[in-house]
């Protein structure tokens, strides 16, 4: 079976690093992604597009299942401070959360997996707007997924901490939930001198903050994790006028479903009891939910860890699960499946500037994910 080779892995890497593009503006790596797939033997794929988001189905000789991989696309509005010969074109704009190695792999994978002529269907997911549009729940509120019945879904994302080619991941959490927020609050405006007759939000706001934070202190049990942050506050126009209204926003991280419902209900009877106390209006959207826990499949995951296990010269850690967030989770909630991480040795970590992972651990994830889709057609 031909195999992608190393220099052109490093190739299709270079040039997507190139030409990094926000959430559901990937138009032109679309277009480079759709150039690489439809260079490919063309007799057994089926290939769908929906704005920048590609599927491919490589169709199995006689399937049995289906298993899936997908790719997060997007790049982050980060001005890049690499001096790479190769860096972005697009000035302010920069793949520094890896997505370019994601790409690659995934059209490595894609190549090897067309050549090695599987029995089963194999699905392959280009998707946009990991980092600011939540593109897998998007894809999948409107049943873009549904052209395949997938069985098993994977996933991976480059970690900076982990050596070369190492892999991390556990049954589980992995990444935490994420649910924005926002709050108004409505009372009366009066003079500085004249509080008697006014209502003050900023007096509410700041009541309503410190009890939030009683939540994680008082309704969350202590072997289980919480994180309640405040980022914004906007209220008054001067020094000497009470202001009648305020707005504050947030967000909310867990590691499960139920507590995130615990947490937003929670909120929601702090809110009414503020109302009563400080004798105003609040009104609270979470509709700005952008992330739901990244949970691994029990099943899937023992299964991957247990064939990395079996690989020579791999060293497989447990992951701890972070409160960072990856929508892939939303994917989770629908087909059982896997995510891991993959050690890419990089000095500068994840969003910054001058991220810059190791391109040798390019083939090294091509060549974990191409042995075990081979070992799964079996």
């Amino acid at each position: 079976m031909e195999r992608i080779s190393e220099d052109e892995l490093i190739r299709i890497r270079r040039e997507l690093h190139q030409i990094p593009e926000i959430g559901l503006e990937e138009e032109k790596t679309s277009s480079y992604l759709l150039e690489n797939i439809r260079a490919l033997p063309q007799d057994r794929l089926i290939i769908k597009v929906q704005d920048t988001a590609i599927i491919v189905i490589v169709k199995g000789k006689n399937s049995s299942k289906t298993i899936a991989w997908r790719t997060d696309m997007d790049a982050l509005p980060i001005l890049e401070n690499t001096d790479l010969a190769f860096q972005s074109t697009h000035e302010g704009v920069m793949h520094a959360c890896g997505h370019d190695f994601h790409m690659t792999i995934a059209l490595g994978l894609l190549k090897n997996v067309v050549n090695a002529q599987l029995n089963n269907d194999v699905v392959f997911f280009f998707q946009p707007a990991e980092e600011n549009k939540s593109g897998a729940k998007i894809y999948t509120d409107n049943h873009f997924l549904d052209v395949a019945m997938i069985d098993e879904i994977y996933g991976l994302h480059v970690s900076p901490t982990l050596p070369v080619g190492s892999v991390s991941t556990c049954v589980g959490t992995l990444f935490a939930g994420d649910c924005g927020f926002s709050a108004r609050f409505y009372g009366k405006e009066s003079h500085a001198a004249l509080p008697h007759e006014g209502n003050d939000m900023i007096v509410a706001v700041s009541s309503f903050v410190q009890q939030i934070q009683t939540i994680v202190s008082r309704n969350v049990n202590p072997m289980e994790s919480a994180v309640i942050t405040f980022g914004q506050l906007n209220a008054g126009v001067a020094s000497n006028v009470l202001p009648g209204s305020a707005k504050l926003t947030g967000t909310i991280r867990t590691l499960t479903h139920e507590m995130t419902d615990l947490v937003v209900q929670r909120v929601k009877d702090i809110v009414k009891g503020i109302e009563v106390a400080y004798q105003c209006k609040i009104e609270i959207d979470f509709n700005q939910l952008g992330y739901v826990p990244v949970v691994n499949d029990k099943d899937t995951t023992t299964k991957l860890m247990d064939f990395f296990n079996e690989q020579q010269d791999m060293m497989v850690e447990i992951a701890t699960p972070l409160m960072t967030a990856e929508d892939f989770g939303y994917l989770l909630k629908q087909i059982p499946g896997t995510m891991f991480w993959l050690g890419v040795d990089s000095q500068y970590g994840l969003h910054h500037p001058s991220f810059n992972p190791n391109e040798s651990a390019l083939i090294k994830g091509v060549t974990l994910m191409t042995d075990y889709f081979i070992a799964q057609d079996n």
